[in-house]
C-alpha cells in the first residue's frame, strides 16, 4: 500500500472538502452531472448491443417509425 506525503494528504483532504461542499451547496449541479453520466453509460451499452445485433436497412427503420 502506498503512503501519502503530508502534501499529498493535504491535497486529498482539500479535494474531499471541495467535493462535499459541491454536494451540499450545488445538489442541482451534481444531480445534472450524475444524470449525464448515467445517460452516457446507457448509450455505451446500447452501442455495444447494436454492434452485436443483426443489421437492418434504412427502409426497415423508416417503415417502423412510420416515415
Amino acid at each position: 500500500m502506498t503512503t501519502l506525503s503530508k502534501e499529498d494528504q493535504h491535497i486529498k483532504d482539500l479535494f474531499k472538502e471541495a467535493l462535499l461542499e459541491l454536494l451540499q451547496e450545488r445538489r442541482d449541479l451534481f444531480s445534472d452531472i450524475l444524470a449525464e453520466a448515467i445517460e452516457d453509460a446507457g448509450l455505451v451499452n446500447a452501442i455495444r448491443e447494436g454492434k452485436e445485433s443483426y443489421k437492418v436497412s434504412k427502409k426497415e427503420v423508416m417503415d417502423t417509425l412510420g416515415e
